[in-house]
This record gives C-alpha cells, sequence and structure tokens, in this order.
C-alpha cells in the first residue's frame, strides 16, 4: 500500500474549484482534505497552481502502425501527457487499418509496450466485417467514415449502414460528411486550386446532410452514437432534434480557427471537416455552451510540414494538437471562453460518461487518480521544433498560451513532469461499463 498526497491545490471539477489536499492510495483518489495525522510515504507541493481531471481525447490519429515517420503510440501519448490528457481512444486508419481482431490485438500489444498513459482503440467498419464487430469487446467503439476516407474504410451504402446500426451493440462514432456532395462539389471546382477551395469541397451542407443521416439511423436503431468534430451551425441545428442517446464533440480547430485563418496559416489548417465560416466557428462555441455538444477531443491528425507543403489538393487534411489541448482551454478560459468547471466537464466528466469508462473521468474518491497539476498564471510558449510529437510543428506556431501543464498523472503515477516522461509501457488499457442505448 503506497500513498501519496498532493497538498495545496485549487481542485478544479464540474461544479466548483476548491482548495484541498487530495490523498492517492494505490492509484486511485482515497480521500479530499484527509486529517492532518494520515499516513503518507509522499508529498507534492501543489500550492498556488490547479489540479485538474485528467483530461481524456476520445479522437486521435497516433499513426502505428504503418505511418510513424509522422507519429507514433509512445510520442503521441507522451505529447498527450504533456497536454493533460491521460486517457486516449485511437482510430483505425492506420496502415494496416484496425479492421480485424488480430489488427486490434497488434495495436493493444504495441500500445503495452509503448504508451505513457492509458488507451483504447475503435474497430473500424468496412461494410464487409460486421460480424467481427458484433463480437468485439475489447475495442472502445466502432467508427465508421462516413465520408473522407481511404482504403476500405469508406462506408456509404445506405444497406450497410443499416446492418452496423442494427446488428452491432459497441458505440457508434462517424465522421459525417456527404459523399455524394463533396465530390459534387469538387467536380464544380475543377478538384480545387487553392486552399481556400477546400472551405467549399467540405462545406457545412454536406457536413449536416450527413449528420442529419447518420442520426436518422441512431434514432430509428436506438443505437448509441456520437458525432465526431461538429464544425458547423448547420450541424448544431441537427443535433438539437437528436435521441438522447446521440452525443458529439468540438475539437480545438474549429474552436480557434476558422476560414479567415488560410490566407496567414495556409494547409496547416486543412483538415477534414474543413474550417467554416466566423459564425460557424461562434455556434460550435455557443453549442458546448448549452450542452448541445457535450465533450471536447482532439482530432489530434499529424502529418509532417514537407507532407503539409505541397500544393493544394495535395496537401494532407490533419494537425497536432494533443500536446495543447488543456492550455489551449486555460488561454480560452483566462479569455472569458469558458471556465475551469467547464474545462473539467467537457474534458473529462462528459467523455467518461459517453465512453462508459472505468474509473476515469474526475476527481473524486474511488477513481483512478488520473489529473494535471497546472500554473493557470504561467505562460506557454509554441515553437516549431520544439514540439514533443513527432510531426514537431504546430498551428498554434508563435502563440503564447496562459496556461502550463506541470506535470500529469496516470493512476497516481507522474506520467510527464516539467519535459520528463515515464518510462514507454506505463499505460494501461481502459476498461468500459457498457450500458443501453
Amino acid at each position: 500500500m503506497s500513498r501519496l498526497l498532493i497538498r495545496g491545490g485549487h481542485c478544479v471539477r464540474p461544479d466548483g474549484v476548491t482548495q484541498e489536499n487530495i490523498l492517492i492510495e494505490d492509484g486511485r483518489f482515497l480521500d479530499f482534505d484527509p486529517p492532518a495525522t494520515v499516513h503518507t510515504d509522499d508529498v507534492i507541493d501543489a500550492s498556488g497552481k490547479h489540479v485538474f481531471p485528467g483530461l481524456i481525447d476520445d479522437q486521435v490519429h497516433f499513426r502505428e502502425p504503418g505511418l510513424t515517420h509522422k507519429e507514433d503510440l509512445r510520442t503521441g501519448s507522451m505529447a498527450a501527457a504533456k497536454g493533460g490528457v491521460t486517457a486516449f481512444m485511437e482510430m483505425p486508419n492506420t496502415s494496416p487499418n484496425t479492421t480485424s481482431a488480430g489488427a486490434l490485438s497488434a495495436k493493444l500489444a504495441r500500445a503495452k509496450r509503448s504508451c505513457v498513459v492509458d488507451y483504447g482503440f475503435f474497430a473500424g467498419a468496412t461494410g464487409e466485417n460486421t460480424a467481427w464487430l458484433r463480437e468485439e469487446t475489447r475495442a472502445c467503439g466502432i467508427k465508421i467514415f462516413i465520408g473522407s476516407s481511404t482504403g476500405d474504410l469508406l462506408v456509404d451504402e445506405q444497406e450497410a449502414l443499416e446492418e452496423i446500426f442494427a446488428q452491432t451493440c459497441l458505440p457508434i462514432a462517424a465522421h459525417c460528411e456527404d459523399e455524394t456532395l463533396v465530390r459534387a462539389n469538387a467536380v464544380a471546382l475543377d478538384g480545387g486550386r487553392v486552399i481556400s477551395d477546400h472551405s467549399k469541397i467540405r462545406n457545412a451542407e454536406a457536413a449536416a446532410k450527413s449528420a442529419a443521416r447518420t442520426i436518422d439511423l441512431a434514432r430509428r436503431h436506438k443505437h448509441r452514437f456520437h458525432l465526431l468534430h461538429v464544425s458547423s451551425a448547420a450541424e448544431c441545428d441537427v443535433l438539437r432534434e437528436r435521441p438522447e442517446w446521440v452525443t458529439a464533440e468540438a475539437c480545438p480547430h474549429h474552436l480557434f480557427f476558422d476560414t479567415t485563418d488560410y490566407a496567414r496559416l495556409g494547409s496547416r489548417v486543412q483538415m477534414n471537416p474543413a474550417l467554416k465560416s466566423p459564425e460557424d466557428r461562434e455556434a460550435v462555441w455557443a453549442a458546448l455552451h448549452d450542452g448541445t455538444i457535450e465533450l471536447l477531443a482532439t482530432d489530434h491528425a499529424p502529418h509532417t510540414l514537407e507532407e503539409k507543403d505541397q500544393p493544394y489538393p495535395g496537401s494532407p487534411s490533419g494537425l497536432p494538437s494533443i500536446e495543447w489541448l488543456l492550455p489551449l482551454m486555460i488561454d480560452a478560459a483566462s479569455d472569458g471562453r469558458c471556465t475551469f468547471e467547464q474545462i473539467a466537464a467537457w474534458g473529462a466528466a462528459n467523455p467518461a460518461k459517453v465512453w462508459d469508462l472505468k474509473g476515469k473521468g474526475g476527481l473524486k474518491p474511488g477513481l483512478d487518480a488520473d489529473f494535471s497539476i497546472v500554473d493557470t498564471e504561467a505562460e506557454s510558449k509554441v515553437q516549431d521544433g520544439s514540439q514533443v510529437t513527432k510531426c514537431n510543428w504546430s498551428p498554434w506556431h508563435g502563440s503564447t498560451l496562459r496556461g502550463m501543464v506541470c506535470s500529469t498523472w496516470v493512476r497516481g503515477l507522474r506520467a510527464y513532469h516539467e519535459g520528463q516522461f515515464a518510462d514507454p509501457g506505463s499505460g494501461q488499457p481502459l476498461q468500459y461499463e457498457r450500458g443501453e442505448a
């Protein structure tokens, strides 16, 4: 039995911020403000700092196996720890894709050797592997690419989608862009000539049309469904008519960038779904505030700068962001865009609830001791060439963010501290409590 005391920090929960001592025993929160006489084996002084619950990022692309020149599970999990993220859920579009039991087993084995934070993996739907999806229990959920994918992961035929929603039990998450409309828009623009065409090809209508179609599937089949990376007011409007078992998320790039940023950042802010208008960006913020969107996720999708610098449309979509998730949100709070309590809800409590995670989601006795100690007054400077993520650049290059993660702890073990990381393999697979729709 090992006991750790975190002394003097301001604990951040969805219902308030209070200064408390935290007693941790064998990797779990044991007590808050324990008696002064309680036995401890070690004490960490967090005076003057905030203790945030460990953030849970349900959408990352860590590129392993097959594309590890961009990122891998070790560097991605290290970047997560630096960004205050103590658990991630990784997407299936690696090489090979995670579309079979063997591919999922291989990823879990790689993560066991590599990760410094806890991890889960999505099972990818192909339209032809429903029998496996029906039986798989180790995956955090099923990912469907309804538009915007490569290889065998694009599932757009109605019959295949009906089968997946009708015959499987795991929660489904989807990338929703109407493939027919996207292709028609591309033809009308001759494939796209300049980077701003990306948002005309992958427009709000394409996103909302596909979202409405998929929510209809979830409604009719009473299947739990999560809409990934909401980017437009139109999608928010569709979500307001959803059944209670449908949830949604927002990503930093759709909260902090819009189409006016193409002139400054070019393909650094090219992603799918594409950036939308300033009005859409404000609508996504509003939907977070009114509960239409429940949680934050990064959609961390790194490419090398050499790849991104290819002329559009040859430049790939996606950007790195997990390394700066908590500082970005603390900086937004300092600007009045949100509160610390909302960060705890959107980043920890709500994702734990949406994905039925055992032992995760907040600063409560009995839960895993996942947290970050943060200096909310210190500044973090974002610079290309000094990133933990393997691609080693950021769309926020040159920014100064108010908020610095001093250390991140996973199950009571220090995963990150002032530039140093835990040994590879200290992370563990996520555990799930499966519920009904």
